[in-house]
């Protein structure tokens, strides 16, 4: 705990390991956990197979849990 998974479009390997640590910290921090407690993992998706594989397959099934989407805040 806590468990954080990345999706994106596929970047730099020094991009991903920046947002791997930016994330980290901020974990450790918000949630007062130690480096050991946190996993985070990253996959990769081209533009092309973003909607069927992301959006409709593992987004749109959990719907009531996203805190943002596409920029907009869903929490008060």
């Amino acid at each position: 705990m806590p468990y954080v998974a990345i999706k994106s479009y596929p970047k730099d390997e020094e991009t991903k390991k920046k947002l791997v640590e930016k994330i980290n910290e901020a974990v450790m921090e918000v949630c007062g956990v130690p480096q050991q407690a946190v996993t985070i993992t990253y996959e990769e998706f081209p533009k092309e197979e973003w909607a069927e594989k992301v959006v409709k397959a593992q987004v749109e099934p959990i719907a009531d849990k996203l805190y943002i989407n596409k920029g907009e805040k869903l929490y008060k």
